[in-house]
């Protein structure tokens, strides 16, 4: 197993804590010196809050750690490829690299729908590299998305049948 492979499973495990609270299961670590310095998941759900991304989290905890908004020489590795939020924050964060498991083609901001990393003259370029443990990664979230579809059919099933039973 090579760094990137290491780091991302890292990831990994905090999106599998992401779908145990069921929200999307993303999950983000940052690297720095070879060592992690912050790792978050995502808790839109649990925190009621659309900001509270996994990047967004990482990104928080790393400063704080550094005492610094400003993550140069840090890395980030995500599983799902950051939305517009999130590669703004990132690039603002001043990272470095992102390191990224799946490709999002509906909200991707790092080359699936668009590309804030490099399309756009920004003060700061963040280079990226996509589809470290892709399998791994995709089949998290498609096996998250396929529970939650039938978990929805099945309250739909409770909800038409206790409708009936009350007429």
């Amino acid at each position: 197993m090579n760094i990137n492979e290491k780091f991302m499973k890292e990831a990994l495990k905090e999106a599998k804590k992401a779908y145990q609270k069921l929200e999307v299961p993303v999950g983000a670590v940052i690297v720095k010196d070879g060592k992690i310095i912050a790792k978050a998941h995502n808790q839109k759900e649990t925190k009621l809050d659309t900001t509270k991304h996994a990047e967004i989290l990482a990104i928080q905890k790393a400063s704080k750690k550094l005492n610094s908004w400003r993550l140069i020489d840090c890395d980030m590795y995500v599983t799902l490829e950051p939305c517009s939020m999130c590669a703004g924050a990132i690039v603002n964060a001043r990272i470095r690299k992102v390191y990224i498991g799946a490709s999002d083609e509906k909200t991707g901001a790092v080359g699936s729908v668009l590309n804030l990393l490099t399309d756009y003259k920004f003060n700061h370029t963040v280079l990226f590299e996509k589809g470290i443990l892709n399998k791994e990664c995709k089949e998290l979230l498609q096996d998250f998305f396929k529970n939650l579809r039938k978990t929805k059919v099945k309250e739909k099933e409770v909800q038409k049948n206790g409708k009936s039973k009350t007429k």
